[in-house]
C-alpha cells in the first residue's frame, strides 16, 4: 500500500515527528508492506454491487498485525466499569452477563494507532473520543489513524469512509482543548 495523504490534527504531524520519529518509521514501513492484492478478495453481497470483488477489511487489518505485531505493537483493551448511581429509582437492567471494554488497535511508547476501514462515525469517534479517553487513562500521549482514501474505500463494502469526508469533519469541527496530537494517514493501492 501506499501513503497518500497526510492530515496534522492538533498538531499530531510535529508532535509525533518530534516526540515518535522512530515508531512513525514504523508505520510507514508497515503501510508499504501491506500487500492489498493479497485482500481483493471480498464478493459483495450488496444488490448495488453483487459479485463484484472488493477489498477486504478483515484481511487488511491482519496485514497490519502482521507487520506491526513482530515489532511490539500491541493490542490494548481497557475494561469498562459502566456506572449504575444514574438509573431513575426501581430500575435495575435485567442484563448483568456482559463483559464491555474498549481498546486500541495498536500501541507503542505512548503512541496509539487505529487501522479503520469502518463508517466515518468510527474514524471521528477514534480521534475525538477513543484517543482523548486512552490517553487520560496513561496509555497513550498522541495517535495516529489510518483510513483509506476515496479512491480505496470505492474499492471496498459501500459506507466504508475515507480520507477525504474525514478531515472535512475534522476541519469542520475544530480542536477543542482536550484533543490530542493525532496524524490522519490517507492510503491507497
Amino acid at each position: 500500500m501506499q501513503i497518500l495523504a497526510k492530515y496534522s490534527f492538533a498538531g499530531g504531524e510535529d508532535y509525533i515527528k518530534k516526540h515518535f520519529p522512530a515508531l512513525l518509521s514504523e508505520i510507514e514501513k508497515a503501510i508499504e508492506e501491506v500487500d492489498a492484492p493479497s485482500c481483493f478478495i471480498k464478493e459483495s453481497k450488496e444488490k448495488t454491487m453483487v459479485g463484484k470483488m472488493l477489498y477486504s477489511p478483515v484481511c487488511l487489518n491482519h496485514e497490519f498485525k502482521k507487520y506491526l505485531t513482530p515489532k511490539g505493537w500491541k493490542n490494548v483493551k481497557e475494561k469498562c466499569e459502566y456506572p449504575t448511581k444514574y438509573y431513575i429509582d426501581g430500575y435495575s437492567p435485567k442484563t448483568k452477563n456482559y463483559h464491555p471494554f474498549r481498546d486500541m488497535d495498536f500501541v507503542k511508547e505512548k503512541l496509539g494507532v487505529e487501522v479503520q476501514f469502518g463508517k466515518y462515525s468510527f474514524m471521528v469517534y477514534n480521534v475525538c473520543a477513543k484517543m482523548t479517553i486512552f490517553k487520560n487513562l496513561g496509555y497513550i500521549q498522541a495517535g495516529i489513524e489510518i483510513v483509506p482514501v476515496k479512491e480505496l474505500a470505492s474499492e471496498m463494502s459501500t459506507g466504508v469512509s475515507f480520507f477525504e469526508q474525514f478531515v472535512w469533519d475534522l476541519e469542520n469541527r475544530g480542536v477543542s482543548d482536550i484533543d490530542i496530537p493525532v496524524l490522519i494517514i490517507g492510503i491507497g493501492v
